[in-house]
């Protein structure tokens, strides 16, 4: 049953992409997890995994407009495309003293 679930993938590759997603701070504590594989349509943007994160778990929604997000370990924007196995972190503002 494993091979035909790892084959489905693999001919999937074409037309989506798995990613990794870390989750820190409030935004962990909002979805009650530190980190999820993210299946997405080839060609997505950041901005279409957070829409589909906040689907998933609507209430990331308050953190939406201040989060910052990582791709791969570096700063990135809304429009920038995920492939397949990078690493998006999502960042939400941290306050402390």
């Amino acid at each position: 049953m494993d091979k035909e679930v790892i084959t489905k993938i693999e001919s999937d590759d074409t037309s989506s992409v798995e990613i990794k997603v870390l989750l820190f701070a409030r935004a962990r504590e909002l979805a009650g997890v530190p980190d999820l594989t993210l299946k997405m349509p080839s060609g997505s943007t950041t901005q279409k995994c957070m829409d589909e994160l906040v689907l998933k778990f609507p209430s990331l929604e308050e953190l939406r407009s201040c989060v910052v997000l990582a791709l791969n370990e570096e700063y990135t924007t809304d429009s920038a495309i995920v492939h397949h196995r990078d690493e998006l972190a999502i960042i939400p503002p941290i306050s402390g003293g």
